[in-house]
């Protein structure tokens, strides 16, 4: 078999089995293991697998969205601090936008005892979470995203110039200094870039990994919004080129 097709074969057995151990792969390939190796190195060089503990599996693609449920579960512990930092920001009396995320659902945790506070969402897992507090809940209105559990509205479903938003906090897939806040769903983002238009201060809450990332769309340059709270694992060199930026970065403590 030559080298290709064993490559392709790797690739076709990891499509269906999602996760291999190497003793597997020399069994179904028939091969030696320094074969193996090689083929291995190579398609690892390629993006197209990954090497883990004792086997590979395929290799997650960078222009994809990952899914909610899988975003729930990563990194919890920084979204849990950005969520908390954020929360601190949310007074008594606010009207606060709660973007679809699994990071703003982590501030629906920490703000159910606040006062006379009204949440505006699109998000059903922020609603859920706060179905029974004593918040006000307004959701809008429009297409659902089954694979985000949010809601992508439309003009003519939801009257967005209505809302009267004081703090409005939202997700990103990617931010860069040179082209903003992005991400990977237009519906996400033309939602997001009404909001935005008409809140009086804007928070972006997002984890570490999202910066230095530029994905499918982009939803504001960098000078629409207020606040970005990120974690602490946020490289120095993003710090130190934020202050010179008109948008305050927030670095969440541990």
């Amino acid at each position: 078999m030559l080298p290709l097709e064993r490559q392709k074969k790797i690739i076709e057995l990891l499509k269906f089995k999602k996760v291999m151990k190497i003793k597997e792969l020399l069994t179904e390939l028939d091969i030696s293991i320094d074969t193996l190796r090689r083929d291995l190195n190579i398609l690892t060089k390629q993006g197209k697998i990954e090497k883990i503990y004792g086997g590979v599996k395929l290799a997650e693609s960078p222009l994809a969205e990952s899914s909610m449920d899988k975003r729930l579960i990563s990194h919890i512990e920084e979204k849990n601090s950005i969520a908390q930092t954020c929360s601190e920001y949310i007074q008594d009396g606010d009207c606060i936008y709660l973007d679809s995320g699994s990071t703003t659902l982590q501030i629906a945790k920490y703000i159910k005892n606040k006062r006379k506070l009204t949440v505006i969402t699109n998000s059903v897992p922020v609603v859920l979470e706060l179905m029974n507090s004593n918040l006000d809940l307004i959701m809008i209105g429009g297409k659902v995203r089954k694979e985000e559990q949010s809601v992508v509205t439309y003009d003519y479903l939801f009257n967005f110039n209505q809302l009267n938003i004081q703090k409005a906090f939202i997700c990103a897939s990617g931010i860069t200094f040179e082209k903003g806040i992005s991400d990977y769903h237009i519906e996400e983002a033309i939602t997001r870039k009404n909001i935005i238009s008409l809140s009086s201060e804007i928070y972006v809450a997002a984890d570490s990994t999202k910066f230095g990332k530029d994905v499918t769309v982009g939803i504001t340059p960098l000078e629409k919004v207020d606040y970005i709270v990120t974690d602490q694992h946020i490289h120095e060199t993003f710090i130190t080129a934020f202050k010179d930026t008109s948008t305050k970065l927030i670095v969440a403590n541990s």
